[in-house]
């Protein structure tokens, strides 16, 4: 039952990827596309649940982690209102969240999560998967706008009519960095504490552990310097980027090590 709804929820991520696709022959979002997304957001949640809350524990294997990555990478970009406002959006986070849905769904290879029960495992990673969502959403913003920004250095028109300004969008996009911000630094206090309760111990050194610290200065130096030097542009972006791609080895990369690289 649960791969069936996994399989629907990548049809209809695929359907509006279709719609949301700018084309010469089709300048407007065609109405039907509205639904499409919280649509497929509902099928793609319904079907992780099943996947993740098996009889036999919680599965967290990389799959199920990636694909509800992706579902929330999506829900942030449906709901912060990008996937209509802003070009390329939908043609990033759509097909990865239809690719994460499938593999989640036909890639059978379960990693039991052995903590499940501790207090404040739960709620760890919880706000991590929020904080990786909205920080990841950041990043693909940042990107974009270093492509719109280039169409404009070139005297181009931005691809889409209802493109906001890029300094509006730069206000949204340290938005999403101060949220992402304040969740990673839960993230960080809530894993200390379930290090205490598990390990005896609020920080034991891993690469995880290392590479999440590490994002965290990151973005905690981009917010310092927006707010004290007025940081922005291409070097704001690039340090958006950066740290984002320390929390896609912290977790991700982690996991596929572990599971895929040593089999454990």
């Amino acid at each position: 039952m649960g791969i069936l709804i996994q399989v629907a929820a990548a049809a209809a991520y695929a359907a509006a990827a279709w719609a949301h696709w700018p084309a010469p022959a089709r300048p407007q979002i065609p109405p039907y596309a509205v639904w499409l997304v919280p649509v497929a957001l509902a099928l793609h949640a319904t079907g992780l649940v099943f996947a993740i809350a098996t009889p036999d524990g919680l599965d967290l294997s990389l799959t199920n982690a990636v694909s509800l990555v992706a579902l929330l990478c999506v829900l942030v970009t449906w709901a912060s209102g990008f996937l209509r406002t802003l070009p390329g959006s939908a043609a990033v986070v759509l097909p990865v969240a239809a690719v994460a849905a499938l593999a989640s769904a036909l890639i059978d290879a379960p990693h039991r999560f052995p903590y499940a029960g501790e207090p404040w495992a739960a709620l760890h990673i919880a706000i991590a998967l929020c904080a990786y969502a909205f920080l990841l959403v950041a990043a693909v913003t940042a990107l974009l706008m270093t492509g719109l920004e280039k169409r404009l250095h070139r005297g181009l028109p931005a691809r889409g009519d209802g493109t906001p300004p890029l300094l509006t969008l730069e206000r949204y996009l340290f938005r999403l960095i101060g949220a992402g911000f304040l969740l990673l630094t839960a993230t960080l206090a809530t894993g200390a504490l379930f290090s205490e309760e598990v390990f005896g111990k609020p920080f034991k050194l891993t690469h995880k552990s290392l590479l999440s610290l590490l994002a965290w200065l990151t973005f905690g130096a981009l917010l310092l310097g927006r707010w004290r030097f007025g940081w922005r542009g291409r070097k704001a972006r690039n340090l958006i980027v950066a740290g984002s791609a320390l929390l896609v080895l912290a977790y991700l990369g982690y996991k596929f090590v572990l599971e895929v690289v040593l089999g454990r």
